[in-house]
This record gives C-alpha cells, sequence and structure tokens, in this order.
C-alpha cells in the first residue's frame, strides 16, 4: 500500500481542485509516482479517457499535473446535474440514468462505498502516493453517514486530511475551526491540519492568528498560498457562480495583428464543458466573456453556443432572452457562430428528444441542416481527423445523434457560410486549427486580428501546472506535508467540542488496515522551511480507529461495516453492471423521480 492525503475544503471552491493538482505536480518533479483521486465528483465539466470513460474534468487536469494517464479508477463516480433535484450518475465512467438527490442520498450513495474503495485499493498498489480531493465541506453533518467521498474515504484509507480554506472569502479562521468542531472524535483525529489559500498581503500579520488557532486546535498550518492570478484552470462547476459579464483571464500580450477578437459565450442553462473556451482565451489578443443578454452579441465578432446537460432547455432560454433571434440576425449577416455539442444542436433544423428533456420533436433555430436524435446510449469517443486543412483532436460526451443533411464536413458536423456546428469538445485546444479557425473568423467579422504563430495551448497548460507546483513547493511546508503523506495524521491531537455525533458503524466506518507508513515509497523530498505556520506537534502513524463493527474481511486488509453497507459488485465487475449506459426505463424512486433499471442493479 503507499501513502496519500484527502485535501478538504471548508466550503465549495476553497481550491481543493488546485491544491490537490499542485501537491501532485510538486510530488512528481521530485520522482515521486503520484496519482490523483476523487471518489465522487458533482461536476457538467467533464473529460473522456482513453479507454472512453468519462470522467471529471478535474481529475483529468490532476492527472496531467501527476504526469500519468488519467483513468475511471481515478474518478469512480460522476454526478452530472439536469436540474436542482437530480443528476445524472456515471459509475466507472459509464452512465447508469438518473437519479434523484433524495434518492442518491438515501442510501445508494452508501452502498458505492465499497466500489470507491476498490478503486483507491487499486491505486493505492501501483502508485507511490496517492492525493485525493474532497467535495464541498467535509462537515455537512447533514450528509456524514452516507459520504463516500471527504471523511468517509479517509476513515476507509486511514488518510490525513489537510483543510484548505480560502482567505480571500473571509472568515477563514472561523471556518477552520467550525469545520473541524463540527467533525466527530473519530473524525477529527484524521484531521492533520490546515492550509489558507489566496492570501493576500503580508503573511507575518497573519501569523499571531495561525498561532492562536493552533491553541485552539492542536493542529498546524501548513502553509499560505498566495492570490495568484490565471489558475482557475479546469474549474470542476459552472453552476455555482454567475458567468455573466465574467472575462476569462487571456495572456497579458498585445494582439499579434493590429485588432483584437471578441468571443461571446452564450451562458446557456447547465452549461457543459465551458472549458472549451480556454484555448481561446490564451491566444494574445482575443477577448472570452460569457454573455445572457442579446445586447451583449452586438459587437462579439464570434459567438459560441457551449455544451449543455440541458438542450431543448437551452434553446427555450435563447428564444426567451431574445439571443435566439439575434443568432439568426448573425447568421443572416454572415458573422461567425461556433456552436459545440449541445450548442451544435441548438443550430440545427430539429430536435427529437424522448431521452434528456423527454420533449418529443422540437424546432431548433434552423441554422445548420441537421437533425438531432437522442440516443438513450450515450457517445463517449476521443476522435482524431482533420479540419480547415490541418489536424485535430478533441472528445465526445453526448446523447444526441446528429443526421448532417448538407453543408460543408466540419468535424463530423458541418458548417454553412460562418456558421459552424461539431459535437467535438476540446477541438480548440489543438493549436494549428485554431489558428486557422481564428483567421476564418477574423476573415468573416472583418478584423485585422492576426493569430500568433507560436501559441501553445499545452506549452501554456504545462506551465499553469508547474506554478501550482511552485505555489506548493515554496509557500507550504512541503516536509511536513511529506511526513502526513507518507506516515499518516498526527498522534494525540485533542478532540473540539462539541464535535458531531459518533456515526460509528452507521456512517460506514472502515478500514483499509493499518496507519503504519507505506513501505516502498519513493525518497523523501528535500525539506523545506514551514512559512507562515504554527509550531509542528510531532506527527506520528495513527493508531488505527477500530470503530467499525460486525466486520467482512477484504483484501489487503480493508474492513467494511457489514451493518451500514450493501456492498456493490467489486471494481471487476463494476462495468458488467452499466453494460447499457444509455437505458432509461420507467422506474420510480421514493420521491417520485426517474430511475433507470441499470440503476436498481448497480447502485
Amino acid at each position: 500500500m503507499s501513502g496519500g492525503l484527502l485535501v478538504a475544503g471548508t466550503t465549495s471552491d476553497a481550491g481543493k481542485s488546485v491544491v490537490t493538482a499542485g501537491i501532485c505536480r510538486w510530488l512528481v518533479r521530485r520522482g515521486v509516482k503520484v496519482a490523483p483521486f476523487k471518489a465522487q465528483n458533482m461536476s457538467l465539466n467533464s473529460f473522456v479517457t482513453r479507454e472512453g470513460a468519462e470522467i471529471g474534468r478535474a481529475q483529468a487536469m490532476q492527472a496531467q499535473a501527476a504526469r500519468v494517464e488519467p483513468s475511471a479508477l481515478m474518478n469512480p463516480v460522476l454526478l452530472k446535474p439536469g436540474s436542482d433535484r437530480s443528476s445524472q450518475v456515471v459509475l466507472m465512467g459509464k452512465p447508469v440514468g438518473e437519479m434523484s438527490a433524495r434518492g442518491y442520498h438515501g442510501g445508494r450513495q452508501e452502498a458505492l462505498l465499497g466500489t470507491v474503495v476498490d478503486c483507491l485499493e487499486q491505486l493505492r498498489s501501483t502508485y507511490d502516493a496517492v492525493i485525493c480531493e474532497g467535495a464541498g465541506s467535509p462537515a455537512e453533518i447533514n450528509l456524514r453517514r452516507t459520504d463516500i467521498v471527504n471523511m468517509g474515504i479517509a476513515r476507509a484509507a486511514r488518510f490525513p486530511v489537510l483543510v484548505v480554506g480560502d482567505i480571500d472569502r473571509g472568515g477563514v479562521f472561523a471556518s477552520f475551526f467550525g469545520t473541524t468542531a463540527l467533525l466527530s472524535a473519530e473524525d477529527q483525529s484524521l484531521v492533520a491540519g490546515y492550509l489558507v489559500n489566496k492570501f493576500r498581503g503580508d503573511v507575518s500579520l497573519l501569523e499571531p492568528g495561525l498561532d492562536m488557532l493552533y491553541g485552539l486546535t492542536g493542529r498546524r498550518t501548513y502553509g499560505v498560498l498566495p492570490f495568484a492570478h490565471g489558475l482557475g484552470i479546469d474549474e470542476e462547476d459552472g453552476l455555482r457562480v454567475s458567468l455573466r459579464g465574467a472575462v476569462r483571464e487571456s495572456v497579458v500580450a498585445p494582439p499579434h495583428g493590429e485588432d483584437v477578437l471578441r468571443v461571446a459565450v452564450c451562458a446557456v442553462p447547465l452549461m457543459s464543458n465551458f472549458t472549451d473556451v480556454d484555448a481561446l482565451a490564451a491566444e494574445p489578443g482575443v477577448v472570452v466573456r460569457f454573455v445572457d443578454r442579446a445586447e451583449e452579441l452586438a459587437d462579439a465578432d464570434l459567438v459560441i453556443v457551449p455544451g449543455t446537460r440541458g438542450t431543448v432547455k437551452a434553446l427555450a432560454w435563447l428564444r426567451e432572452r431574445g439571443l435566439a433571434d439575434a443568432l439568426v440576425r448573425r447568421a443572416a449577416e454572415g458573422r461567425p457562430v461556433l456552436g459545440i455539442c449541445g450548442g451544435f444542436q441548438v443550430l440545427g433544423e430539429r430536435i427529437e428528444d424522448e431521452v434528456e428533456s423527454r420533449a418529443g420533436q422540437v424546432d431548433g433555430l434552423g441554422l445548420l441542416p441537421v437533425r438531432i436524435r437522442f440516443e438513450r446510449a450515450k457517445t463517449l469517443a476521443r476522435p482524431v481527423g482533420s479540419a480547415l486543412g490541418e489536424p485535430v483532436e478533441g472528445y465526445e460526451i453526448h446523447h444526441g445523434v446528429a443526421d448532417v443533411r448538407g453543408g460543408e464536413p466540419f468535424l463530423d458536423g458541418c458548417r454553412v457560410g460562418a456558421v459552424w456546428g461539431t459535437h467535438w469538445h476540446g477541438s480548440l485546444e489543438s493549436d494549428a486549427f485554431r489558428r486557422r479557425f481564428l483567421e476564418e473568423v477574423a476573415r468573416a467579422a472583418g478584423r485585422r486580428f492576426v493569430p500568433a504563430p507560436d501559441t501553445s495551448f499545452g506549452a501554456l497548460r504545462e506551465e499553469q501546472l508547474d506554478r501550482l507546483g511552485d505555489l506548493v513547493e515554496e509557500h507550504a511546508d512541503t516536509d511536513g506535508l511529506w511526513r502526513l503523506i507518507e506516515g499518516g495524521a498526527p498522534g494525540g491531537v485533542p478532540f473540539i467540542a462539541p464535535g458531531a455525533p459518533s456515526v460509528g458503524a452507521g456512517g460506514g466506518a472502515v478500514s483499509l488496515g493499518g496507519g503504519a507508513p507505506a513501505a516502498g515509497l519513493s525518497p523523501r523530498p528535500a525539506p523545506s522551511r514551514n512559512r507562515g505556520s504554527a509550531p509542528d506537534p510531532g506527527p506520528q502513524s495513527p493508531d488505527g480507529l477500530d470503530s467499525a463493527r460486525n466486520t467482512v474481511g477484504r483484501p489487503g486488509g480493508l474492513e467494511v461495516a457489514r451493518d451500514s453497507v450493501q456492498e456493490p459488485d467489486g471494481l471487476d465487475s463494476a462495468p458488467d453492471a452499466v453494460q447499457e449506459p444509455g437505458r432509461l426505463d420507467s422506474a420510480r424512486d421514493a420521491d417520485g423521480l426517474e430511475v433507470s433499471d441499470v440503476n436498481k442493479e448497480a447502485l
């Protein structure tokens, strides 16, 4: 077994994803074979692995930071919201149907603990270290009984927990203390300490607070990361923030030509994979913004209708806000429009949907000679091709099947005049193709914009990941972090009242063997001084929390509480449970929302 760490957060968007990526990049640069892991992710930003599995895009980014190929093992459960109350459940990279939040948290989530732990075990048997990312906050006490992604997985693996807090939001000390104090004694024993994120100013002014926090909790702060612009790469979800008017950060460089190029992205409901536009924002002189009003399209040189988990809903939203009429006028005037995935479907003539919205036949905007029929099976692919005379790579994630009836071929979609449509995500990351596409857009828009000849999106992404690694190496106590990864949570940390009622076996308490340092780890990275942290209480190997009752033996020392978990099939047989990923046969969950027959088997 390898060592590991769980990066939790006081809130959503505290910086867990980028901190996890930064730790992975720091470790791999020092010769440690490391893998990322997130047991359960809720996101509309997803990615397709080479084996055709759908995982959270943040985990794909973290795998790149670790310089390993992403796989379904790194994100075994992905939830893709379709409304405020239901999500598509993707298990081991394949969809198993729609499920209500009440149904999922009512027991089915807990039943996935065995599969999640199996995935983590496989990673630990292959890598020197596994850096896990939590979700939301570990102190969501209403969900603790069924938790499989925060303290549930930390308890299973005996991993120490590093809690990240975003000081830019304010209240970071209260958040650290309150997060710890709301956990049970068993969970608190795994909370090793804290990491302050997005600090602005002189860290010496913060140190008295860190000392007081140590006095209150007995837990040290393992670093203070400064605020850094341009590091919000591959965010997990666009649902938590209003994107209207948001400007994606561009490279700080003047335009290569005489003009800038303005790109407006329609912020459609349930927007997915909005990271498709990151490659455009990386070009000097390209300004990207998200919009939700028709008048904001007036000065745009290119309008993008992005992917969405609700094509019919997005189409209605475009019509309600006058954006649909503005897109039709643009097309008639020969002004550029690009539709990607769900946005491509919206631009077609007709949509037949008995799967996603179940709205039946709906008229599209009619800008492209395409008819879309939604299939129950989901297309997950990594296509390679060419367009505009240049090689292109991408990935596909969609239920809609396109019947293209005219126009010029374009990445398995089509083009009519200055309107393009494709199901391919990620195509704009192909540098030569992106430059040719922007030349076409500039010509149609009448702009004297010239793409820079040497912009490499891949190189820029590597630079960002290296910057994340630098932040960890320069501003965190890497020596202390390594002790946690190698040796586990420090022993003897105090209990902070009031705590939560002990979940015991009812909370899915599990064990992945003892907490002794893992054998076979790569050489320990060179120590670094502790920047902005309280005195080290002397981390020790955990003494084990034998709180699971009525346990059943599992390979590798794993124990699962029998009275709390209905264990699904193991990892090897999990794909068999989702062999019909698109089936959405009518069945009813406890609160009346649709659940597929596949769900009842796999969950």
